[in-house]
């Protein structure tokens, strides 16, 4: 017909969304529900360094879609239109800027763009971060979203902290935002000392505030009446069952909408999010894999060769699934890291990563019983393996690419 073209339904109104940013983990509505105190301990925490003091460091915890960065950036947008602070913020999203040098370059491109770009070293940068935070003795606030993805996090760390004796006049607060309250074990003791902090630790949403956030978003998401209160309460009772994670409830609703528009119809049913359960849960726990502390993203790594290839022994079978032992993936992941030129961690770390894995559902395990010699772990994935070894390998090899890439850009000029 005269006018169709091949991109013509792209363009059709939707029956069912109103509008679809309301619906995404990563929009900040102007109020967040029921983080009013948590916003307020942010701000009270940060209070010193607005008015130029040297204030404590502050450390954010909980689990993901606890409302952590959406309460930091919400205070960070307050912070900036108040009329006379004496400090500067610099916000990194530790997933992008995963590694001292590349931190401590946004935080130059932030302020001093000059000096952000490639060819500074980083004892260059940090000079002119100390002369800029100097001039003025202003205080720079350095929030570090996702801190524990940082490769070299105690360098990091005692770079920021330990600038503090070189300053002479302002200085520089931490603000570290991690979804593992036990990231600091692995530290080393020298940047452990130079903490001076606060914590704060963001409580899972249970049901009835998850449902909610879902019903706010969704009214203003979905055009009216597409989604009754049924189907808002049980995408918010599947994310609290799950781990009380406001977006994994707002991606099973979101997700559930476009089941719906597929089938073009013109309202969201309890069957739509069930399915949408699946999808979104799945992605989610990739999204997690994909960006997992190195060591950790390894030793899933060697989970999936072997769940894929077996292991060197016969794989456990429990009904019709297959388990590995726990000292093998130990093995196999030294062999991996050694292979990448990487530091082996001790068994103390390995069983902690295992415990971190374990937590955010990415694998399952249970403890061996009779006919098993010794006392063991057996484990297994909880998604496919594939997918998973095709997303880490992607994540190593261009890590490791741009790693060696970034080697001259990190050494500091003669």
């Amino acid at each position: 017909m005269e006018g169709d073209t091949p991109f013509a339904d792209l363009f059709k109104e939707s029956m069912i969304f109103a509008n679809r940013e309301v619906l995404s983990p990563h929009y900040i509505p102007q109020h967040l529900l029921f983080r009013d105190r948590q916003i307020a301990e942010i701000e009270k925490a940060l209070t010193p360094s607005l008015r130029g003091e040297r204030g404590r460091n502050l450390f954010v915890y909980g689990k993901t879609g606890t409302g952590k960065t959406s309460c930091m950036k919400t205070v960070i947008e307050r912070i900036k239109a108040l009329p006379v602070i004496r400090a500067k913020i610099s916000y990194v999203n530790c997933r992008i800027y995963n590694s001292r040098y590349r931190a401590l370059s946004k935080i130059a491109s932030d302020h001093m763009p000059i000096y952000a770009k490639r060819g500074y070293g980083i004892v260059d940068i940090y000079e002119k971060m100390i002369s800029w935070i100097e001039e003025d003795g202003k205080v720079l606030i350095v929030v570090l979203d996702e801190i524990d993805i940082v490769r070299d996090l105690d360098d990091l760390i005692y770079t920021l902290t330990r600038a503090n004796s070189d300053i002479k006049s302002g200085g520089i607060t931490l603000v570290g935002i991690s979804n593992k309250v036990s990231f600091k074990e692995d530290l080393d003791p020298r940047s452990l000392s130079t903490l001076y902090e606060n914590e704060l630790v963001f409580p899972p949403y249970n049901s009835s505030e998850l449902a909610s956030i879902v019903k706010e978003r969704a009214l203003k998401g979905f055009r009216e009446g597409v989604v009754d209160q049924a189907a808002v309460n049980l995408s918010a009772a599947i994310a609290a069952k799950e781990s009380g994670d406001a977006r994994l409830a707002l991606k099973i609703i979101s997700k559930a909408g476009e089941l719906a528009e597929a089938k073009n119809m013109n309202v969201v049913t309890i069957g739509d999010v069930e399915a949408a359960s699946k999808f979104a849960e799945e992605e989610i726990a990739y999204e997690m894999i994909g960006t997992l502390p190195e060591h950790q993203k390894l030793v899933v790594y060697a989970i999936a060769l072997m769940s894929i290839n077996g292991s060197r022994y016969k794989k456990l079978n429990e009904g019709n699934e297959s388990f590995i032992l726990s000292g093998e993936i130990y093995s196999r992941y030294s062999s991996i890291a050694e292979s990448l030129q990487k530091d082996v961690k001790g068994a103390r770390l390995y069983r902690k990563y295992i415990a971190d894995l374990e937590m955010q559902g990415i694998i399952v395990s249970y403890e061996s019983g009779k006919g098993i010699r010794g006392h063991t772990r057996l484990i297994k994935l909880s998604y496919h393996p594939e997918k998973i070894k095709a997303l880490i390998e992607r994540s190593l090899f261009r890590e490791e690419g741009e790693q060696q890439n970034n080697v001259a850009g990190t050494a500091a000029p003669n």
